[in-house]
Protein backbone atom coordinates (compact mmCIF):
# COMPACT_ATOMS: atom_id res chain seq x y z
CA UNK A 1 0.00 0.00 0.00
CA UNK A 2 1.13 3.55 -0.81
CA UNK A 3 2.61 5.26 2.29
CA UNK A 4 0.22 8.18 1.84
CA UNK A 5 -2.70 5.75 1.77
CA UNK A 6 -1.40 4.02 4.91
CA UNK A 7 -1.85 7.32 6.71
CA UNK A 8 -5.62 6.93 6.20
CA UNK A 9 -5.72 3.66 8.15
CA UNK A 10 -7.44 3.31 11.53
CA UNK A 11 -9.25 6.63 11.30
CA UNK A 12 -12.81 7.82 11.62
CA UNK A 13 -13.63 9.43 8.29
CA UNK A 14 -16.70 11.43 7.26
CA UNK A 15 -17.74 11.45 3.60
CA UNK A 16 -20.04 14.38 2.85
CA UNK A 17 -22.16 13.49 -0.16
CA UNK A 18 -22.05 10.23 -2.13
CA UNK A 19 -21.81 11.83 -5.56
CA UNK A 20 -19.72 10.29 -8.30
CA UNK A 21 -16.39 11.66 -6.96
CA UNK A 22 -16.83 10.39 -3.40
CA UNK A 23 -18.41 7.13 -4.57
CA UNK A 24 -15.39 6.29 -6.74
CA UNK A 25 -13.04 7.53 -3.99
CA UNK A 26 -14.61 5.17 -1.45
CA UNK A 27 -14.38 2.28 -3.92
CA UNK A 28 -10.69 3.08 -4.41
CA UNK A 29 -9.94 3.25 -0.66
CA UNK A 30 -11.66 -0.07 0.01
CA UNK A 31 -9.94 -1.74 -2.95
CA UNK A 32 -6.60 -0.60 -1.52
CA UNK A 33 -7.42 -2.07 1.92
CA UNK A 34 -7.73 1.22 3.81
CA UNK A 35 -9.06 0.00 7.14
CA UNK A 36 -11.08 2.84 8.63
CA UNK A 37 -14.63 3.72 9.64
CA UNK A 38 -16.46 5.63 6.90
CA UNK A 39 -19.59 7.59 7.81
CA UNK A 40 -21.47 8.83 4.74
CA UNK A 41 -23.69 11.89 5.04
CA UNK A 42 -26.12 12.45 2.15
CA UNK A 43 -29.42 14.23 1.56
CA UNK A 44 -30.68 10.99 0.00
CA UNK A 45 -31.53 7.85 1.99
CA UNK A 46 -30.43 4.33 1.02
CA UNK A 47 -33.48 3.80 -1.24
CA UNK A 48 -32.84 7.04 -3.12
CA UNK A 49 -29.13 6.25 -3.46
CA UNK A 50 -30.01 2.77 -4.74
CA UNK A 51 -27.13 0.88 -6.33
CA UNK A 52 -24.66 3.61 -5.37
CA UNK A 53 -25.02 2.64 -1.71
CA UNK A 54 -26.02 -1.02 -2.11
CA UNK A 55 -22.42 -2.00 -2.92
CA UNK A 56 -21.33 -0.74 0.53
CA UNK A 57 -24.30 -1.60 2.77
CA UNK A 58 -22.93 -4.96 3.97
CA UNK A 59 -19.60 -3.43 5.03
CA UNK A 60 -19.70 -3.00 8.82
CA UNK A 61 -17.23 -0.11 8.64
CA UNK A 62 -19.56 1.96 6.45
CA UNK A 63 -22.57 3.84 7.82
CA UNK A 64 -25.11 6.12 6.13
CA UNK A 65 -26.59 9.17 7.87
CA UNK A 66 -29.04 11.83 6.73
CA UNK A 67 -27.24 15.07 5.95
CA UNK A 68 -28.51 18.07 7.92
CA UNK A 69 -27.34 21.26 9.60
CA UNK A 70 -27.34 19.38 12.92
CA UNK A 71 -24.66 16.88 11.85
CA UNK A 72 -21.69 16.97 14.24
CA UNK A 73 -18.36 16.46 12.48
CA UNK A 74 -16.18 17.46 15.42
CA UNK A 75 -15.21 13.89 16.40
CA UNK A 76 -13.77 12.81 13.05
CA UNK A 77 -10.12 12.46 12.11
CA UNK A 78 -10.67 13.41 8.45
CA UNK A 79 -13.53 14.76 6.32
CA UNK A 80 -13.93 14.29 2.57
CA UNK A 81 -16.51 16.76 1.24
CA UNK A 82 -18.10 16.65 -2.18
CA UNK A 83 -17.85 19.83 -4.32
CA UNK A 84 -21.57 20.32 -3.65
CA UNK A 85 -21.05 20.67 0.12
CA UNK A 86 -20.41 24.30 1.24
CA UNK A 87 -17.27 25.02 3.25
CA UNK A 88 -19.04 27.82 5.13
CA UNK A 89 -21.56 25.61 7.00
CA UNK A 90 -21.35 25.97 10.78
CA UNK A 91 -20.57 22.29 11.43
CA UNK A 92 -17.58 22.37 9.05
CA UNK A 93 -16.32 25.62 10.57
CA UNK A 94 -16.46 24.02 14.02
CA UNK A 95 -14.59 20.95 12.76
CA UNK A 96 -11.94 23.07 11.04
CA UNK A 97 -11.44 25.16 14.20
CA UNK A 98 -10.76 21.92 16.08
CA UNK A 99 -7.96 21.14 13.64
CA UNK A 100 -9.77 18.41 11.71
CA UNK A 101 -8.52 18.10 8.14
CA UNK A 102 -11.19 18.88 5.53
CA UNK A 103 -10.19 17.29 2.25
CA UNK A 104 -11.86 16.17 -0.98
CA UNK A 105 -11.45 13.51 -3.64
CA UNK A 106 -9.69 16.03 -5.87
CA UNK A 107 -7.27 17.16 -3.15
CA UNK A 108 -6.35 13.55 -2.41
CA UNK A 109 -5.96 12.82 -6.13
CA UNK A 110 -3.37 15.59 -6.47
CA UNK A 111 -1.53 14.11 -3.48
CA UNK A 112 -1.54 10.52 -4.80
CA UNK A 113 -1.26 11.03 -8.56
CA UNK A 114 1.85 9.20 -9.90
CA UNK A 115 2.43 11.98 -12.46
CA UNK A 116 2.92 15.67 -11.81
CA UNK A 117 2.07 16.41 -15.46
CA UNK A 118 -1.36 17.76 -14.62
CA UNK A 119 -3.21 20.30 -16.76
CA UNK A 120 -6.05 22.01 -14.87
CA UNK A 121 -8.75 23.87 -16.78
CA UNK A 122 -11.27 26.19 -15.16
CA UNK A 123 -13.47 29.13 -16.12
CA UNK A 124 -17.13 30.12 -15.94
CA UNK A 125 -17.80 28.59 -19.34
CA UNK A 126 -15.80 26.59 -21.87
CA UNK A 127 -13.73 24.59 -19.40
CA UNK A 128 -15.23 21.24 -20.43
CA UNK A 129 -14.82 21.94 -24.14
CA UNK A 130 -11.28 23.27 -23.63
CA UNK A 131 -10.23 20.30 -21.47
CA UNK A 132 -11.65 17.92 -24.09
CA UNK A 133 -9.87 19.77 -26.90
CA UNK A 134 -6.57 19.50 -25.02
CA UNK A 135 -7.12 15.78 -24.50
CA UNK A 136 -7.95 15.35 -28.20
CA UNK A 137 -4.72 17.12 -29.21
CA UNK A 138 -2.67 14.94 -26.83
CA UNK A 139 -4.25 11.80 -28.28
CA UNK A 140 -3.55 13.02 -31.83
CA UNK A 141 0.08 13.53 -30.80
CA UNK A 142 0.22 9.96 -29.35
CA UNK A 143 0.84 11.30 -25.84
CA UNK A 144 -0.57 9.01 -23.12
CA UNK A 145 -3.12 11.07 -21.23
CA UNK A 146 -6.29 10.90 -19.12
CA UNK A 147 -9.30 13.24 -18.91
CA UNK A 148 -11.37 13.70 -15.76
CA UNK A 149 -12.75 16.01 -13.10
CA UNK A 150 -15.86 18.15 -13.24
CA UNK A 151 -16.53 16.84 -16.75
CA UNK A 152 -18.13 13.80 -15.11
CA UNK A 153 -15.20 11.37 -14.93
CA UNK A 154 -13.91 10.78 -11.40
CA UNK A 155 -10.07 10.80 -11.45
CA UNK A 156 -9.89 7.88 -9.01
CA UNK A 157 -11.47 5.74 -11.73
CA UNK A 158 -8.16 5.84 -13.65
CA UNK A 159 -5.50 6.78 -11.08
CA UNK A 160 -4.04 3.25 -11.02
CA UNK A 161 -3.40 3.37 -14.78
CA UNK A 162 -1.33 6.57 -14.64
CA UNK A 163 2.45 6.32 -15.09
CA UNK A 164 5.04 8.90 -14.08
CA UNK A 165 5.35 10.61 -17.47
CA UNK A 166 1.70 10.43 -18.52
CA UNK A 167 -0.45 13.56 -18.68
CA UNK A 168 -3.70 14.21 -16.84
CA UNK A 169 -6.23 16.82 -18.02
CA UNK A 170 -8.70 17.93 -15.34
CA UNK A 171 -11.74 20.15 -15.65
CA UNK A 172 -11.92 21.94 -12.29
CA UNK A 173 -14.92 23.77 -10.86
CA UNK A 174 -14.75 26.67 -8.41
CA UNK A 175 -15.99 24.33 -5.68
CA UNK A 176 -13.15 21.90 -6.32
CA UNK A 177 -10.62 24.74 -6.37
CA UNK A 178 -11.72 26.92 -3.45
CA UNK A 179 -9.73 25.01 -0.81
CA UNK A 180 -7.08 23.47 -3.07
CA UNK A 181 -3.53 23.69 -1.73
CA UNK A 182 -1.62 22.77 -4.87
CA UNK A 183 -1.63 24.06 -8.45
CA UNK A 184 -1.45 21.98 -11.64
CA UNK A 185 1.72 22.18 -13.71
CA UNK A 186 -0.30 23.99 -16.40
CA UNK A 187 -3.38 26.01 -15.44
CA UNK A 188 -5.92 27.35 -17.93
CA UNK A 189 -8.60 29.95 -17.12
CA UNK A 190 -10.97 30.30 -20.08
CA UNK A 191 -13.04 33.28 -18.85
CA UNK A 192 -14.86 34.59 -15.79
CA UNK A 193 -18.40 35.87 -15.29
CA UNK A 194 -20.99 35.97 -12.50
CA UNK A 195 -21.83 32.42 -11.47
CA UNK A 196 -22.96 30.18 -8.58
CA UNK A 197 -24.18 33.00 -6.31
CA UNK A 198 -27.28 31.14 -5.12
CA UNK A 199 -27.95 27.43 -4.46
CA UNK A 200 -29.72 25.91 -7.48
CA UNK A 201 -29.26 22.12 -7.26
CA UNK A 202 -31.19 20.77 -4.23
CA UNK A 203 -28.78 17.83 -3.95
CA UNK A 204 -25.66 19.99 -4.33
CA UNK A 205 -26.54 23.26 -2.59
CA UNK A 206 -23.07 24.80 -2.71
CA UNK A 207 -22.71 28.41 -3.81
CA UNK A 208 -20.40 31.39 -3.35
CA UNK A 209 -21.52 34.08 -0.94
CA UNK A 210 -20.09 36.92 -3.05
CA UNK A 211 -18.88 37.45 -6.61
CA UNK A 212 -15.42 38.19 -5.23
CA UNK A 213 -15.49 34.88 -3.37
CA UNK A 214 -16.31 33.07 -6.60
CA UNK A 215 -13.48 34.82 -8.46
CA UNK A 216 -10.98 34.07 -5.70
CA UNK A 217 -11.99 30.39 -5.80
CA UNK A 218 -11.16 30.30 -9.52
CA UNK A 219 -7.90 32.20 -9.02
CA UNK A 220 -6.83 29.65 -6.43
CA UNK A 221 -5.74 27.45 -9.36
CA UNK A 222 -2.78 29.83 -9.78
CA UNK A 223 -1.82 30.30 -6.14
CA UNK A 224 0.72 27.49 -5.73
CA UNK A 225 2.47 27.76 -9.10
CA UNK A 226 6.26 27.72 -9.20
CA UNK A 227 8.53 29.29 -11.84
CA UNK A 228 8.58 26.11 -13.94
CA UNK A 229 4.77 26.12 -14.22
CA UNK A 230 2.48 27.83 -16.75
CA UNK A 231 -0.69 29.93 -16.40
CA UNK A 232 -2.69 30.21 -19.63
CA UNK A 233 -5.09 33.14 -19.41
CA UNK A 234 -7.66 34.86 -21.61
CA UNK A 235 -6.13 38.04 -23.08
CA UNK A 236 -9.23 39.91 -21.84
CA UNK A 237 -7.72 39.68 -18.36
CA UNK A 238 -4.77 41.87 -19.39
CA UNK A 239 -6.88 45.01 -19.32
CA UNK A 240 -8.93 44.03 -16.30
CA UNK A 241 -6.90 44.61 -13.13
CA UNK A 242 -10.09 43.90 -11.17
CA UNK A 243 -9.75 40.27 -12.23
CA UNK A 244 -6.46 40.04 -10.34
CA UNK A 245 -7.39 42.50 -7.58
CA UNK A 246 -10.22 40.21 -6.55
CA UNK A 247 -7.61 37.82 -5.23
CA UNK A 248 -7.52 40.29 -2.29
CA UNK A 249 -4.08 39.41 -1.08
CA UNK A 250 -4.09 35.87 -2.43
CA UNK A 251 -0.80 34.91 -4.02
CA UNK A 252 -1.27 34.51 -7.79
CA UNK A 253 1.72 32.20 -8.10
CA UNK A 254 5.03 32.41 -9.91
CA UNK A 255 4.10 30.71 -13.19
CA UNK A 256 4.97 32.06 -16.60
CA UNK A 257 1.79 33.67 -17.98
CA UNK A 258 0.65 32.93 -21.51
CA UNK A 259 -2.30 34.87 -22.95
CA UNK A 260 -4.64 33.61 -25.67
CA UNK A 261 -7.12 35.35 -27.95
CA UNK A 262 -9.26 33.83 -30.73
CA UNK A 263 -7.98 31.04 -32.94
CA UNK A 264 -8.79 31.01 -36.65
CA UNK A 265 -8.12 27.28 -37.01
CA UNK A 266 -10.95 25.49 -38.81
CA UNK A 267 -13.27 23.61 -36.47
CA UNK A 268 -16.80 22.26 -36.22
CA UNK A 269 -17.48 24.44 -33.17
CA UNK A 270 -19.89 27.38 -33.36
CA UNK A 271 -19.32 30.79 -31.73
CA UNK A 272 -16.53 33.27 -31.02
CA UNK A 273 -16.10 31.89 -27.51
CA UNK A 274 -15.21 28.51 -29.01
CA UNK A 275 -12.45 30.26 -30.98
CA UNK A 276 -11.10 31.27 -27.56
CA UNK A 277 -11.41 27.70 -26.29
CA UNK A 278 -9.46 26.47 -29.32
CA UNK A 279 -6.79 29.15 -28.76
CA UNK A 280 -6.40 28.07 -25.12
CA UNK A 281 -5.94 24.44 -26.17
CA UNK A 282 -3.41 25.43 -28.85
CA UNK A 283 -1.46 27.35 -26.17
CA UNK A 284 -1.09 24.10 -24.23
CA UNK A 285 0.03 22.29 -27.41
CA UNK A 286 2.75 24.89 -27.95
CA UNK A 287 4.03 24.53 -24.38
CA UNK A 288 4.27 20.77 -24.92
CA UNK A 289 6.07 21.26 -28.29
CA UNK A 290 3.28 19.51 -30.19
CA UNK A 291 3.46 20.32 -33.90
CA UNK A 292 0.83 22.81 -35.02
CA UNK A 293 -0.21 20.52 -37.88
CA UNK A 294 -1.11 17.84 -35.32
CA UNK A 295 -3.09 20.34 -33.24
CA UNK A 296 -4.93 21.60 -36.34
CA UNK A 297 -5.96 18.07 -37.31
CA UNK A 298 -7.17 17.28 -33.80
CA UNK A 299 -9.25 20.47 -33.70
CA UNK A 300 -10.71 19.74 -37.12
CA UNK A 301 -11.77 16.25 -35.95
CA UNK A 302 -13.26 17.47 -32.66
CA UNK A 303 -17.07 17.27 -32.74
CA UNK A 304 -17.75 19.16 -29.52
CA UNK A 305 -19.50 18.02 -26.35
CA UNK A 306 -23.13 17.10 -25.93
CA UNK A 307 -25.52 19.95 -25.08
CA UNK A 308 -22.91 22.62 -25.88
CA UNK A 309 -24.48 24.51 -28.81
CA UNK A 310 -25.02 21.11 -30.41
CA UNK A 311 -26.84 20.99 -33.75
CA UNK A 312 -29.89 18.83 -33.31
CA UNK A 313 -31.83 18.82 -36.58
CA UNK A 314 -33.15 20.92 -39.46
CA UNK A 315 -36.92 20.76 -40.06
CA UNK A 316 -38.59 22.71 -42.90
CA UNK A 317 -35.64 25.05 -43.12
CA UNK A 318 -35.52 25.69 -39.35
CA UNK A 319 -32.33 24.71 -37.51
CA UNK A 320 -32.57 23.49 -33.91
CA UNK A 321 -29.60 23.86 -31.51
CA UNK A 322 -29.17 22.48 -27.99
CA UNK A 323 -26.99 24.43 -25.58
CA UNK A 324 -28.59 23.23 -22.38
CA UNK A 325 -25.19 23.79 -20.77
CA UNK A 326 -25.69 27.57 -21.08
CA UNK A 327 -26.78 28.17 -17.48
CA UNK A 328 -25.74 31.83 -17.11
CA UNK A 329 -26.88 35.04 -18.85
CA UNK A 330 -23.35 35.59 -20.16
CA UNK A 331 -23.32 32.16 -21.82
CA UNK A 332 -26.64 32.87 -23.53
CA UNK A 333 -25.43 36.30 -24.70
CA UNK A 334 -22.40 34.60 -26.24
CA UNK A 335 -24.73 32.14 -27.98
CA UNK A 336 -26.79 34.97 -29.47
CA UNK A 337 -23.60 36.43 -30.95
CA UNK A 338 -22.96 33.10 -32.67
CA UNK A 339 -25.85 33.41 -35.14
CA UNK A 340 -26.91 35.89 -37.81
CA UNK A 341 -30.31 34.23 -38.33
CA UNK A 342 -33.51 35.23 -36.46
CA UNK A 343 -33.71 33.28 -33.19
CA UNK A 344 -36.52 31.68 -31.21
CA UNK A 345 -34.95 31.39 -27.78
CA UNK A 346 -35.69 29.04 -24.87
CA UNK A 347 -35.04 30.79 -21.54
CA UNK A 348 -35.76 30.20 -17.86
CA UNK A 349 -35.34 27.66 -15.09
CA UNK A 350 -33.71 27.59 -11.67
CA UNK A 351 -32.23 30.79 -10.26
CA UNK A 352 -28.46 30.86 -9.61
CA UNK A 353 -28.49 34.44 -8.31
CA UNK A 354 -27.73 36.02 -11.69
CA UNK A 355 -28.90 39.38 -12.99
CA UNK A 356 -30.81 39.22 -16.29
CA UNK A 357 -30.78 42.93 -17.07
CA UNK A 358 -27.88 42.88 -19.56
CA UNK A 359 -29.24 39.74 -21.24
CA UNK A 360 -32.68 41.29 -21.66
CA UNK A 361 -31.24 44.42 -23.25
CA UNK A 362 -29.11 42.25 -25.53
CA UNK A 363 -32.18 40.27 -26.57
CA UNK A 364 -34.08 43.45 -27.48
CA UNK A 365 -31.28 44.82 -29.66
CA UNK A 366 -30.43 41.40 -31.10
CA UNK A 367 -32.23 39.15 -33.57
CA UNK A 368 -34.44 37.30 -31.07
CA UNK A 369 -37.98 37.18 -32.53
CA UNK A 370 -39.74 35.04 -29.93
CA UNK A 371 -39.07 33.67 -26.44
CA UNK A 372 -40.24 30.39 -24.96
CA UNK A 373 -40.01 30.75 -21.17
CA UNK A 374 -39.58 27.47 -19.30
CA UNK A 375 -41.00 27.21 -15.78
CA UNK A 376 -38.66 27.97 -12.87
CA UNK A 377 -38.01 30.40 -10.03
CA UNK A 378 -35.81 32.59 -12.26
CA UNK A 379 -38.39 32.86 -15.03
CA UNK A 380 -40.46 35.63 -13.41
CA UNK A 381 -37.29 37.70 -13.00
CA UNK A 382 -36.47 37.17 -16.67
CA UNK A 383 -40.01 38.07 -17.75
CA UNK A 384 -39.93 41.31 -15.76
CA UNK A 385 -36.53 42.29 -17.16
CA UNK A 386 -37.64 41.53 -20.72
CA UNK A 387 -40.75 43.71 -20.39
CA UNK A 388 -38.76 46.48 -18.71
CA UNK A 389 -36.30 46.38 -21.62
CA UNK A 390 -39.13 46.73 -24.16
CA UNK A 391 -39.51 43.17 -25.42
CA UNK A 392 -43.16 42.66 -26.55
CA UNK A 393 -45.24 40.59 -24.11
CA UNK A 394 -47.10 38.85 -26.95
CA UNK A 395 -43.78 37.40 -28.13
CA UNK A 396 -43.22 35.55 -24.83
CA UNK A 397 -44.82 32.15 -24.23
CA UNK A 398 -44.70 30.59 -20.74
CA UNK A 399 -44.63 26.78 -20.70
CA UNK A 400 -44.27 24.00 -18.13
CA UNK A 401 -43.30 21.10 -20.38
CA UNK A 402 -40.72 20.47 -23.07
CA UNK A 403 -43.24 19.02 -25.57
CA UNK A 404 -45.28 22.21 -25.26
CA UNK A 405 -42.17 24.37 -25.56
CA UNK A 406 -40.94 22.70 -28.77
CA UNK A 407 -44.43 22.78 -30.33
CA UNK A 408 -44.75 26.52 -29.73
CA UNK A 409 -41.26 27.13 -31.14
CA UNK A 410 -42.05 25.02 -34.19
CA UNK A 411 -45.32 26.90 -34.77
CA UNK A 412 -43.57 30.28 -34.55
CA UNK A 413 -40.57 29.36 -36.70
CA UNK A 414 -40.28 29.90 -40.45
CA UNK A 415 -37.59 28.74 -42.86
CA UNK A 416 -34.28 30.46 -42.11
CA UNK A 417 -34.90 30.73 -38.34
CA UNK A 418 -32.87 29.16 -35.55
CA UNK A 419 -34.52 27.58 -32.50
CA UNK A 420 -32.01 27.75 -29.65
CA UNK A 421 -32.14 26.08 -26.24
CA UNK A 422 -29.89 28.41 -24.23
CA UNK A 423 -31.78 29.11 -21.04
CA UNK A 424 -29.35 31.28 -18.98
CA UNK A 425 -30.52 29.27 -15.97
CA UNK A 426 -29.94 25.99 -14.20
CA UNK A 427 -32.31 23.15 -15.05
CA UNK A 428 -33.50 22.04 -11.60
CA UNK A 429 -37.25 22.00 -11.07
CA UNK A 430 -38.52 20.86 -14.46
CA UNK A 431 -35.46 18.63 -15.00
CA UNK A 432 -32.90 16.66 -12.97
CA UNK A 433 -29.97 18.37 -14.66
CA UNK A 434 -28.88 20.14 -17.84
CA UNK A 435 -28.33 16.80 -19.61
CA UNK A 436 -31.92 15.69 -19.09
CA UNK A 437 -33.16 19.10 -20.28
CA UNK A 438 -31.06 18.86 -23.45
CA UNK A 439 -32.09 15.26 -24.11
CA UNK A 440 -35.79 16.11 -23.69
CA UNK A 441 -35.37 19.00 -26.13
CA UNK A 442 -33.70 16.77 -28.71
CA UNK A 443 -36.30 14.04 -28.24
CA UNK A 444 -39.10 16.48 -29.00
CA UNK A 445 -37.27 17.95 -31.97
CA UNK A 446 -36.90 14.44 -33.41
CA UNK A 447 -40.69 14.04 -33.25
CA UNK A 448 -41.33 17.10 -35.46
Amino acid sequence: MNNKLQQLNNKKIAILGLGIENYVLLEFLLKNKVNSVFDIYDLRDSLELGKRFDVFKDNKNINLFKQSEENDFSEYDLIFRSPGFPLFTENLIVARDKGIEISSAMKLFFKLCPSKNIIGVTGSKGKGTTASLIQTILEQANIKSFLGGNIGIAPFSFIEEIKEFDWVVLELSSFQLEDMQVSPHISVITNLSEEHLKPADPLNPNYHQTEDGYTRAKLNILKYHQKEDFAILNENFKDKPLFFNRAKGNNLGKAKRVYFGKSEFTSKLIGNYNKENVAAAVSVAKILDIKIAIAKQAILNFKGLEHRIEFSREVRGVKYYDNSFATTPEATMADLDSFVEPIILFLGGADKGSSFEALSKDIVKNKVKFIVLLAGDASNKINQELLASGFPSHKIAKVDSMPGAVKIASDEAIAGDVVLLSTACASFGMFKNYKERGCKFQEEVEKL
